[in-house]
């Protein structure tokens, strides 16, 4: 009885310092987790998309899917084109994003595949469809739709955010492309200013306003553009309407011009008569129509095709 009442009273410094160790480590673990969940929180970033839903990323996105070829260029433009694992199927810029999976577009999204290649940000269009579901099936869906010059602006810096990137990088990209345009500006001559201008975006005809990205873009190179802007951005015009217009200079996809002549009345242009026609090829076009971080590209387009009409007034 002796020997075992001395046991018990001997084993018991050691299993209160066991104790306390072990309470220790515990609280330390605690603190430790109460810190991590701090950095985490701190980490997070919540940005605002164009649908006004605050989209909140606690940890910078690795795997992004973008279902808008604008928005998958601006990635790229980014340096961050290695995080795309899938795209939609008319992304085409840069030449890396062939080999990723295509995803449907904007009005037929392939839910089931976005989602199975587990993305941590779904980027598209404002007015795609799909959105909802994806967001319902548990993804972050950012939904930017640029329009303008001063949407491309924002596009890039809510696209830096969501990155994870310092907005110096972002702000170098707009600085780059507003550099571009002033540039291709003044690459054009007094005798080309002033040129008017119809730019057709597809053979409906639709043609680019003076309210549209491109029609930006006229205007900074010093061009009148005949659709005005009250018309929209990119209005369906009666073939009538240009004719009246009479437009010096027509810049138009390759793949519309063959049929311009055959409109009503077209043939009395003097834009068509005295070839003053740009006409660009499908790689061209697309950078053309795209409001995307190629735009100085498409502005020193533009300017070409004035330098080569000029005096067309």
């Amino acid at each position: 009885m002796a020997e075992h009442t001395l046991a018990r009273v001997g084993c018991l410094p050691h299993e209160l310092r066991v104790t306390r160790v072990l309470g220790w480590l515990c609280l330390c673990v605690a603190w430790l987790c109460i810190a991590w969940s701090c950095v985490a929180q701190a980490q997070a970033v919540v940005v605002r998309d164009d649908r006004q839903v605050a989209v909140t990323l606690t940890q910078v996105p690795q795997r992004i899917v973008s279902l808008l070829p604008s928005l998958t260029e601006t990635v790229c433009a980014l340096g961050q084109c290695q995080r795309l694992v899938g795209v939609d199927r008319y992304s085409n810029w840069p030449d890396s994003v062939a080999k990723l999976p295509r995803l449907g577009g904007g009005i037929d999204p392939q839910i089931e595949s976005v989602v199975a290649l587990q993305p941590d940000l779904v980027l598209m269009a404002s007015s795609a469809r799909g959105a909802d579901r994806l967001r319902a099936l548990g993804l972050k869906v950012l939904s930017l739709e640029p329009k303008s010059h001063a949407d491309m602006q924002r596009v890039i810096t809510t696209l830096g955010q969501a990155l994870g990137l310092a907005n110096a990088d972002a702000q170098g990209v707009w600085r780059d492309m507003q550099a571009g345009i002033e540039a291709a500006a003044q690459s054009v001559p007094a005798s080309a200013r002033g040129a008017r201008v119809y730019f057709e975006v597809s053979p409906a005809p639709h043609a680019a306003s003076e309210a549209s990205f491109i029609g930006e873009t006229l205007t900074r190179l010093g061009a009148r553009n005949v659709v005005p802007a009250k018309l929209g951005p990119f209005p369906q015009l009666n073939p009538e309407f240009v004719v009246g217009a009479q437009p010096d200079v027509i810049m138009v996809g390759d793949s519309n011009w063959a049929l311009m002549r055959n409109r009503p009345g077209w043939a009395s242009l003097s834009a068509l008569q005295q070839q003053r026609v740009c006409t660009f090829t499908p790689e061209q076009s697309d950078m053309l129509v795209r409001p995307g971080p190629r735009m100085a590209e498409a502005a020193a387009l533009m300017a070409q095709c004035l330098r080569n009409v000029r005096g067309a007034r």
